[in-house]
């Protein structure tokens, strides 16, 4: 009676960590799609932008159905929301290396500027397709929250960018973190929208030049 006890309390105990490890790979096996699904769609936004892009597109030009990625994302603003947070979380921490190495001032100043200016090479389209969301937030608030949310980590990836250089400098910052985003913010779109028209490839070598002489002008002796 006693042993036939255990056993029963045993399986009691068994079965819901098998319930929960079940779940949890449900969980992840549906993170994993989504993040398959939004790879594929990332190109085809990133071409045609926000505003002529629809789900139909997305399935015309990967190898997913209009179906499937109904099944994943209510629509479309679903899905290209999840896709610039998973493109900026990655994009957040570009700079964090070039932060974490830098023995010097002059070498974050110059490893900031050209790791800046191999993003808007190898990485417009995305660029692009950010600002254009952010645009849109101005009109649509179904997507504003997650817009200031990544907006705020953008800012503070550029914060720790401005403070480090500030410390390895001895110097003291004349700008608030706002104000430093916005001036880099502001340079890069200004960058971006110049590189879509210039055929001659010297934007991102105008943008490296720029980067570096802001940086220093944010800075006073102490």
């Amino acid at each position: 009676m006693v042993e036939s006890t255990v056993v029963e309390s045993t399986v009691v105990e068994v079965a819901p960590r098998n319930r929960d490890r079940i779940a949890r790979r449900q969980v992840d096996k549906f993170a994993e799609r989504r993040d398959q699904l939004a790879g594929a769609a990332l190109q085809t936004l990133a071409e045609l932008g926000y505003a002529r892009t629809s789900l139909r597109d997305i399935a015309q030009n990967s190898d997913f159905s209009h179906g499937v990625l109904h099944y994943y994302f209510s629509d479309k603003i679903d899905l290209i929301t999840y896709c610039v947070r998973r493109c900026k979380a990655e994009c957040v921490t570009r700079y964090d290396h070039v932060v974490a190495t830098a023995a010097s001032a002059d070498e974050l100043r110059l490893g900031f500027a050209a790791a800046l200016a191999a993003t808007l090479r190898e990485d417009a389209p995305m660029h692009r397709l950010w600002y254009d969301l952010r645009n849109q937030s101005l009109f649509d608030a179904s997507f504003r929250s997650d817009v200031l949310e990544i907006d705020q980590s953008l800012e503070q990836m550029i914060w720790r960018v401005v403070t480090r250089f500030a410390e390895l400098a001895q110097a003291q910052l004349v700008v608030s973190s706002s104000v430093a985003y916005g001036i880099f913010d502001g340079l890069f779109q200004q960058a971006l929208l110049r590189q879509v028209t210039d055929e001659s490839g010297g934007v991102a070598g105008r943008l490296q030049d720029s980067a570096e002489s802001v940086l220093e002008s944010l800075i006073v002796a102490r």
